[in-house]
């Protein structure tokens, strides 16, 4: 909390800053009148244009300068900077989506990691809307996995929700011809059905709604809605349009508020703690599958940085899935295959012991417990697909769900950001401009960023697929990943605090220059300002700022809807 506050007080100093070192500047209208005057006395209308552009005749008729003109008689210094029109904005359009990330989920074991997810949200929001959407198709495949095989075996709903559960850490199975760390002991052993009913309890919490949260999205929502009763009106930038850029925060929001994220690490490590008390307080039998204190356990949340390929996969706030989501779906698989190899014998009436007889049970849909029950090695041989086929370290689907995610989460970001875009690049003089380059910039990196991590968790997988880590090929690919994954996350640092910037500088008349106002970027040369917008730019900037607004409402909506979609399709 201590930090969230200091991030905003750093941001009101920035604006403190800006008014103590503010000049005062020129005004371009009262410029335009001063040079017709003097063009009207000495009959020269050089750089006298009209709104498109075109030298005009009459000095009376000119709304517009050419760019040379306005720096050599305007000046190329800034607009006045005035603090209540700063303060105003600020507070209206910056400082409500500032305050909404803080209802992020966080729940890193670290403050830093805390930050970084947050600078990781800001600074991507591809990345942000990556992780979102790739957990709920992931959740979503899983339980499709278990249902559509037919998987009935004691647990196998519980397994389900756990997994589902626990995207937010790095799982760890271990296979081994021993009862307390062999995986498939923990599946068909009786003992342990308790630590699964009982962890399944446990995980059953979330990050969910609350006054505070609510609150914050009603604030967004508000200060967006008076977005509409504010559209630009002239040939100046309205500064509402950053309120559009930041519109992919809601539906980010809502969605992890909704999807209940499990990623408390203090609270992970202890639910998994006593659900490991339980299972071996409340049977003391040889046969148990759960490990005494000095075994390696057959189901482990990975805290060290030696477990895994891409330290991030160590974080627990949800922006970091994405490295996670390789791992995890492989793990996911593995355990839906124990289920299946268990499930397809019990329902063929097989039991575990080979030379043992079924033993039917007093109800039809239970397994007897006497026929769950066998040597480690008949256990393991009992989960072992009946093909022998081994699978791929690639589980099924995957590539397919990452590309769902990334259109997706695309389509978000640059419906919101493009749309903030639209408004500055058809304000007169339209083309792209200082606003919207800035805009262009910030969705640019932020959709780099997002192909550098997925990279990145791609070849961190590759990494870990490979048993001799000696090999050329697994040092080129971590190398690789590592480096992927710090630059990505150095431009995620750059982009949030350009992102801010590009805000303040816009409600500090930072951009009220000669080369901004005549869009040097995209006109070069032939660059001029227009002072005075006519009826007919009006016109058509207030149809464009109706199509942008449309347009991030639209693509808001839109993911906000496939989220609760999704959601509500996951059994």
């Amino acid at each position: 909390m201590r930090l969230r506050i200091s991030v905003l007080l750093l941001i009101r100093y920035l604006g403190l800053l800006l008014l103590v070192q503010a000049v005062a500047g020129f005004n371009f209208t009262q410029c335009l009148i001063d040079i017709v005057e003097n063009a009207t006395a000495t009959q020269n209308f050089a750089g006298l244009l009209n709104g498109d552009g075109y030298p005009v005749s009459n000095a009376s008729d000119a709304t517009a300068i050419s760019y040379l003109l306005c720096t050599s008689i305007c000046g190329s210094g800034v607009g006045a900077f005035e603090w209540p029109e700063f303060s105003q904005d600020f507070n209206a359009w910056l400082l409500p989506s500032l305050a909404l990330i803080s209802q992020l989920p966080f729940g890193a074991q670290y403050r830093l990691d805390n930050i970084m997810s947050a600078v990781l949200t800001v600074g991507s929001p591809a990345l942000a809307g990556y992780s979102l959407f790739i957990t709920l198709l992931n959740s979503r495949w899983i339980n499709r996995r278990f249902s559509s095989q037919s998987v009935d075996y004691p647990n196998s709903l519980s397994a389900v929700f756990i997994l589902s559960s626990l995207q937010q850490v790095p799982l760890r199975l271990h296979f081994h011809h021993v009862y307390d760390s062999n995986f498939p002991s923990l599946v068909v052993l009786p003992e342990n059905d308790s630590w699964w009913k009982y962890f399944s309890e446990l995980v059953d919490y979330g990050h969910t709604w609350s006054v505070a949260s609510a609150i914050s999205i009603a604030w967004v929502v508000v200060a967006f809605i008076l977005t509409v009763a504010n559209p630009p009106s002239g040939a100046y930038a309205s500064d509402s349009q950053t309120g559009t850029m930041w519109l992919w925060l809601i539906p980010i929001v809502v969605g992890w508020l909704q999807l209940s994220p499990k990623c408390d690490f203090d609270r992970l490590r202890a639910a998994y703690d006593r659900a490991d008390r339980y299972a071996r307080t409340g049977h003391a039998d040889t046969h148990i599958g759960m490990s005494p204190p000095s075994a390696p356990r057959a189901l482990t949340i990975t805290t060290t940085e030696g477990d895994v390929m891409s330290p991030d996969e160590l974080l627990t706030p949800p922006v970091f899935n994405y490295s996670r989501s390789l791992r995890w779906a492989s793990t996911a698989e593995t355990v839906f295959l124990v289920f299946k190899g268990a499930s397809g014998k019990a329902q063929s009436r097989i039991p575990v012991r080979s030379e043992a007889e079924w033993v039917e049970s007093d109800y039809i849909k239970d397994i007897h417990p006497s026929n769950r029950r066998g040597s480690p090695r008949e256990i393991t041989a009992y989960c072992v697909q009946p093909d022998g086929v081994r699978r791929s370290h690639w589980a099924p689907g995957v590539f397919t769900r990452m590309a769902v995610a990334s259109c997706t989460s695309l389509a978000l970001q640059w419906g919101t950001v493009g749309a903030a875009v639209i408004v500055p690049y058809f304000t007169p003089t339209t083309r792209i401009g200082c606003r919207s380059l800035g805009y262009l910039v910030y969705g640019g990196i932020s959709t780099l960023i997002l192909a550098m991590l997925l990279m990145s968790s791609i070849l961190a997988h590759y990494s870990a697929s490979h048993f001799k880590r000696t090999s050329l090929s697994f040092r080129i690919a971590s190398t690789s990943s590592h480096w992927l994954r710090r630059v990505g996350k150095l431009l995620a640092i750059i982009n949030s605090i350009l992102v801010v910037l590009a805000s303040v500088f816009q409600y500090s008349s930072v951009y009220d220059t000669c080369f901004c106002a005549s869009n040097v970027i995209g006109r070069g040369k032939a660059a001029y300002a227009v002072i005075i917008a006519t009826t007919a730019q009006v016109a058509q900037l207030k149809a464009a700022w109706i199509a942008a607004f449309v347009l991030a409402c639209t693509s808001a909506t839109i993911f906000l809807g496939f989220v609760n979609l999704l959601l509500h399709t996951q059994l």
